[in-house]
């Protein structure tokens, strides 16, 4: 689906991706790793936010893999790369569905033909309500965006990067600031997304990480320690010294901030 090689990005004198070999398959993937450790730069060059210094980034298709390492972050969403933010990114004022209906428009053929009447574009809201029904939000489809919960904002989150219906999801840190109680929402999505999309997830929530994923890459100061299942991963000593800390089920919500 996707993959690098060698990907290193530095900034300065500081190396935050260091030659990293990866590579994305249909398992749900998490990328785990300490404050600084680089899991967001590592992101932002998946998706063609930063330009890596050294190294490749190619995507899986049909017609075998095709080089986007020098791809614009619209390039590579429209190749079918798409992803959440740490930060919520949506349209306070517009609806909950206007939110989607404008994320799958821009991701249509249709995206340039802003001088026609939004409402003639019936199959955008048709696949976006589509999309609020799978993140739990279809019956809050008319409600403003800034009146959603904040658990609720981050569920349309999710919703607008499925829009385009992409092959591979990149979700950072979908959990960051929601409530114990929507924690459950925010993992049967993440599950249920994982069935039809590749999806490599960020997140701080142990919990959460160990119990949605089937494998679990770790960084640590730019450079993968360890990748492997949750059990190996949480019995590395390696990883526990560089991350988990001995960690222990019921660690909800460690408090890392942004990578």
């Amino acid at each position: 689906m996707l993959r690098t090689t060698a990907l290193t990005k530095r900034f300065g004198g500081l190396t935050a991706v260091d030659s990293v070999d990866f590579e994305l398959d249909d398992r749900l993937t998490s990328l785990i790793g300490p404050n600084g450790a680089g899991k967001t730069t590592f992101f932002n060059l998946l998706t063609g936010a930063l330009e890596p210094s050294e190294g490749s980034i190619e995507l899986g298709g049909a017609d075998g893999w095709a080089d986007v390492t020098d791809d614009t972050t619209y390039e590579t969403a429209q190749l079918g790369v798409h992803r959440s933010y740490q930060i919520t990114n949506v349209f306070p004022t517009s609806s909950v569905l206007e939110n989607v209906r404008i994320a799958q428009q821009a991701h249509s053929d249709d995206s340039w033909r802003f001088w026609r009447n939004v409402n003639a574009f019936d199959d955008h809201y048709e696949r976006a309500h589509e999309i609020l029904e799978r993140v739990g939000l279809d019956e809050k489809a008319s409600q403003p965006a800034e009146n959603l919960s904040h658990g609720e904002k981050r569920q349309l989150e999710v919703g607008i990067a499925l829009a385009g219906d992409p092959d591979v999801l990149l979700l950072d840190e979908p959990n960051a600031g929601v409530s114990t109680e929507d924690v459950d929402s925010i993992r049967q999505i993440i599950e249920d997304v994982a069935t039809d999309h590749a999806v490599l997830l960020v997140e701080h929530n142990m919990d959460l990480v160990m119990d949605v994923s089937d494998r679990i890459v770790v960084l640590n100061q730019g450079e993968i320690i360890a990748d492997g299942e949750p059990d190996a991963i949480r019995g590395n000593p390696e990883v526990q010294d560089a991350y988990l800390g001995g960690y222990e089920p019921g660690d909800l919500q460690r408090s890392e901030g942004v990578a």
